[in-house]
């Protein structure tokens, strides 16, 4: 669902214009849309290796995986533990 609504204006060939246009029709939307997904992806995508990157700094911390596995019962049984690491 998109959010209030910003003009913008971007410079891009006719060529590329017509296909984005083309993209969009045949997916039943509109440029506008079409442009947001993969902003909203992207968005996403950074989001995930910020947590990524603090669930590794968490867990390289000496005794948490320890901890966890005391709280909350280890991994489940058959599951390598070297796959403990994301």
């Amino acid at each position: 669902m998109l959010g209030r609504v910003a003009d913008m204006t971007a410079k891009i060939d006719t060529e590329t214009r017509a296909r984005l246009a083309a993209i969009a029709a045949a997916r039943g939307t509109s440029v506008r849309a079409l442009l947001a997904d993969p902003a909203v992806q992207e968005e996403n995508q950074l989001r995930l290796a910020d947590a990524t990157a603090a669930f590794r700094a968490a867990i390289a911390r000496p005794g948490t995986a320890e901890a966890f596995d005391r709280e909350f019962g280890g991994l489940p049984s058959g599951v390598d533990s070297a796959r403990r690491v994301a």
